[in-house]
């Protein structure tokens, strides 16, 4: 039986639950694997190469290619794991945030600083403009009615 997934309707959140994790495991454990300098110094001298080794999907392995690294968290990519790569590529963890939301560094540091997203355009798919009237007091799980 699956399980329900309130939190699916979210607009443009990934939520890395078990599903995710399968899905991911070996890309993961492929990021895990830049840890080590020489796995590093290999993936930098031929990463087709170094991501063939790897029983991945091809989508996966473009995905780490292309750095676009919302593609790699929907093939199941871990944020905390794909960090991985932009550390081995000499990126920042915010540079990196910044390249998923379509912002340069600096306008994604100016968004952060001035308190994040606006909340309009990430409510629940489901809910209506009155937002606040169907939101759950913080801490209960969002339910459909």
């Amino acid at each position: 039986m699956a399980l329900d997934k309130p939190y699916l309707d979210v607009p443009g959140t990934t939520i890395f639950d078990a599903e995710q994790s399968r899905k991911g495991y070996w890309l993961n454990q492929f990021c895990m694997s830049l840890m080590k300098a020489e796995n590093r110094e290999r993936f930098k001298a031929n990463e087709r190469a170094y991501l063939d080794e790897w029983p991945m999907t091809e989508e996966q392995k473009q995905g780490v290619l292309t750095r676009d690294l919302n593609r790699c968290m929907a093939a199941g990519g871990n944020i905390y794991f794909l960090a991985k790569i932009g550390a081995t590529d000499g990126k920042s963890f915010q540079q990196m945030a910044g390249s998923m939301t379509g912002m340069t560094e600096e306008e994604y540091r100016n968004m952060m600083i001035k308190g994040g997203r606006s909340v309009e355009g990430n409510r629940y798919i489901g809910e209506d403009g009155d937002a606040q009237a169907h939101r759950q007091p913080q801490g209960s799980a969002h339910q459909k009615a």
